[in-house]
């Protein structure tokens, strides 16, 4: 007998994984399920919870005599722990936070303390318990209002009205206030948030004399507060509050973002100096007559700089403590504005000390600005002196050229580098001419070129070019033309449109903005003339430039012989002229003179 087998048919691989993924995302799907229910389960437990243990506390409450309904340190005070004195709690292996707030509540029903139309405004006491997790941290707070039996009173006790304001008076919500009496048996020490209106009412406080201490706080935000009368402070701006029966005591606080401010010690030439001793204060006052909120001492670190991070806005005015150097200036002038929310540069520009000097500011009237390119000079007869500068930058001048040509770098001020044999520069009196004999040109133009004038940075700008006379025979002609460079080599000569084909025709000229950001300047003077019988003549070239560090409005003159005889002219295009007459001049001076526009 033979036995016929059947060939037995099974599930092929990718049937076989059809079945493994339906079966997996079954699986995923049951777990997601039992994980949410398990979930919702463990939170309506928690629920649970947290709600029999708030009816349990707030309980206790209800069956209080209204006059004990208060916390440990708060106001109104009593024997409910607060959060500071939280009462511990386990319930199911789980460890709970119970704590109480209580504040009085001043309904406007019967009118408000704030208004004046309430003169008792505690009308009831509303009762804050929370519920925090120790283990999640999270709390849940829960609310009720307790009404006395009998007639509201304020007659034991007073308000305080605290409003918390930014840098232009517009309401601070959020804002924290805490308030502390350790004088008071038992001491109080509460904490509140301001309103939306930035206010906060705290009625029922004991009477007591300067003793309630009062801090206002908010993230990012500068800070606020009251002071204690000390010897240090013994008249404060702001007092800690004092409270009487049945009277608000209003005080107000101001709060605003905080800023960053940087002050950078430089040279003249804007490279950094490190290890500066500063004083820095600000013009807040918390007590009469000079008790500064702000008065602090650093030291510049290894670039220069001292770095105040999250400082309040405020007037920052800087000193130095050291003695080998002294302020040349300073951008913005002598101290800053800070405002809130910013981040602000303060640049000192410093130099060596000397015995005497004299550093002038030069503002607008009616502005208070300062002006830039106004000029400023300081004259004395005796010792004699007589120097003229620019403000907002410097000025190089030449009024001699004797010395005669072949100086590359200026250092004798009579020198210069060169001369086409065209004009003169020894005739008497000394000045720039062509070259003439017994009254008559002996060449019919001519030109010279100056000797380098470093100005010592490549952050360079040039203003203005100037010379003396100002105006010429209308037979000559007097102009120039400017060379720069950064490598003291390359020498194009151009005008006023940054060409070679322009010149420099007429005092006072904008010197191109191509010669800008270059360390090195030549001038080079062109005089010429149609009648042999006229000659030009150049008394004086000055060229006005800001190198490294600007001073906006300021001109420094440094090793100064004392004296009270030096008269200051300062004058501008556009302003009247201002004198300033028998000036003393003896050790570190600063003045400011004010500019009246036409």
């Amino acid at each position: 007998m033979v036995k016929i087998f059947k060939k037995q048919r099974g599930f092929t691989l990718v049937e076989s994984m059809v079945c493994i993924t339906v079966f997996v995302l079954l699986a995923v799907a049951i777990y997601q399920t039992f994980f949410v229910i398990s979930k919702e389960t463990q939170a309506s437990y928690e629920n649970t919870i947290v709600s029999n243990l708030a009816d349990q506390y707030l309980e206790i409450v209800r069956n209080l005599p209204y006059s004990q309904i208060g916390t440990l340190a708060g106001n109104p005070t009593g024997n409910l722990p607060d959060s500071p004195n939280p009462i511990n709690i386990t319930v199911n292996t789980k460890s709970y936070q119970v704590y109480y707030e209580v504040t009085y509540i001043d309904d406007p029903a019967d009118g408000t303390a704030i208004l004046l139309t309430d003169t008792a405004p505690n009308d009831y006491k509303q009762v804050k318990i929370s519920v925090k997790n120790i283990t999640t941290a999270i709390v849940k707070k829960f609310i009720t209002n307790v009404a006395p039996r009998g007639l509201e009173s304020l007659t034991s006790g007073g308000a305080l009205l605290l409003s918390v304001i930014d840098a232009v008076g517009q309401p601070v919500p959020g804002a924290s206030i805490h308030i502390e009496n350790n004088i008071l048996t038992p001491n109080i020490n509460i904490t509140r948030t301001s309103a939306a209106s930035g206010n906060w009412v705290e009625v029922g406080l004991p009477n007591k004399d300067n003793s309630y201490h009062i801090t206002v706080t908010k993230d990012g935000y500068s800070s606020d507060q009251t002071y204690p009368i000390t010897g240090s402070n013994p008249s404060p701006t702001k007092p800690d509050a004092t409270i009487l029966n049945g009277k608000v005591t209003s005080i107000s606080f101001a709060i605003d973002r905080t800023s960053n401010l940087t002050f950078n010690t430089l040279n003249q030439t804007c490279a950094t100096i490190p290890s500066v001793g500063l004083a820095v204060q600000g013009s807040k006052l918390i007590g009469t007559p000079n008790v500064y909120k702000f008065n602090n001492t650093y030291t510049t670190n290894g670039i220069g700089q001292i770095v105040l991070s999250n400082t309040e806005w405020n007037n920052y005015t800087p000193t130095l403590t050291g003695n080998t150097l002294m302020i040349y200036g300073s951008s913005p002038i002598q101290q800053i504005n800070l405002l809130p929310n910013t981040t602000q540069q303060f640049n000192i520009i410093l130099g060596t000390k000397t015995t005497n000097s004299l550093l002038i500011i030069v503002k607008d009237a009616s502005t208070g600005n300062p002006i830039e390119g106004a000029s400023v000079e300081l004259k004395n007869i005796s010792p004699a002196y007589d120097t003229t500068l620019i403000t907002g930058g410097s000025l190089w001048s030449q009024q001699f050229w004797n010395g005669g040509v072949g100086q590359a770098i200026w250092s004798d001020v009579t020198k210069y580098f060169s001369n086409d044999g065209g004009i003169s520069t020894t005739d008497i009196p000394l000045a720039m001419r062509l070259t003439n004999y017994e009254g008559s040109t002996t060449a019919m133009s001519g030109s010279v070129v100056s000797s380098t004038f470093d100005t010592g940075s490549s952050d360079t700008a040039y203003t203005t070019f100037n010379w003396q006379p100002a105006s010429q025979d209308p037979e000559t002609e007097a102009k120039f033309q400017i060379a720069t460079n950064n490598d003291n080599t390359t020498w194009n000569f151009t005008g006023p449109d940054g060409t070679s084909g322009s010149f420099y025709v007429t005092p006072g000229m904008n010197i191109s903005a191509s010669n800008n950001n270059k360390r090195y300047l030549r001038y080079k003077t062109f005089l010429s003339t149609t009648n042999n019988l006229k000659n030009p003549t150049i008394t004086n070239t000055s060229i006005n430039y800001i190198s490294g560090c600007f001073t906006p409005g300021q001109v420094m003159f440094p090793g100064l012989v004392s004296g009270n005889n030096y008269q200051v002219t300062a004058s501008m295009t556009g302003y009247q002229s201002k004198t300033v007459s028998d000036l003393n001049v003896s050790g570190y001076n600063t003045l400011q003179v004010q500019l009246t526009p036409n």
